[in-house]
């Protein structure tokens, strides 16, 4: 398997919302690596995307990232308590994001289990391992994915994606979810998944 590279990013955030499902993240924490395969995304698009926190050209500190160069990571906390995940794809200066909703563990189990649960993969019970990653917010806690990864560039080594054979996998779209705030935004079809993966989340905001 080969890490995805920049110009893999540097395309619409549509086509990189799809081309995503079946890659693998891998993270390292402290010379331990995690994977797990990405089963669920979001795309947010430009600046007319309602429901994207770059809406309307907003540029701060926060969403500074999202303006540079595609294939780094923007990590935001929501709701007080849980991190999302997404990389910045596109062209430098036009905002432009993909959020890793879900994703399937395959790498380092004991380790995201005790990051989630604080006990061994073992002991988990059958609802326990469905729920390690079936939600932005999940696979952030799982993965150890925070603020402090804010910014990582993907081509690097310490957080990145790889290229995974995926060939046959069965792609559905669906509306966004948890953004009935942004009008006309929140009917568009811009949230894909795999088919039948125990692992994408649920169809409500509260699966983080």
């Amino acid at each position: 398997m080969s890490k995805l590279d920049r110009d893999f990013y540097a395309r619409d955030a549509l086509c990189v919302a799809e081309d995503l499902l079946g890659k693998l993240i891998v993270r390292f924490v402290d010379g331990q690596q995690l994977s797990a395969m990405i089963v669920e995304t979001e795309a947010y698009m430009d600046r007319n995307d309602k429901a994207a926190h770059f809406f309307g050209g907003r540029r701060t500190p926060r969403v500074e990232v999202i303006y540079g160069e595609p294939g780094f990571s923007y990590v935001f906390f929501v709701y007080g308590m849980h991190h999302c995940f997404n990389v910045v794809t596109g062209s430098k200066g036009v905002p432009q994001a993909v959020l890793i909703r879900a994703a399937e563990p395959v790498g380092g189990l004991d380790l995201m289990a005790r990051n989630r649960y604080g006990m061994a993969y073992a002991q988990l019970g059958k609802t326990q391992v469905t729920q390690l990653t079936n939600g932005p917010g999940k696979l952030c806690q799982a993965l150890a994915i925070d603020r402090a990864c804010n910014g990582l560039d993907l081509c690097g080594d310490e957080l990145f994606i790889e290229d995974r054979e995926s060939a046959n996998l069965e792609i559905a779209t669906s509306k966004r979810i948890g953004i009935d705030y942004a009008e006309e935004a929140k009917e568009f079809p811009w949230r894909m998944y795999i088919k039948n993966n125990r692992y994408v989340s649920f169809y409500r905001a509260k699966c983080l």
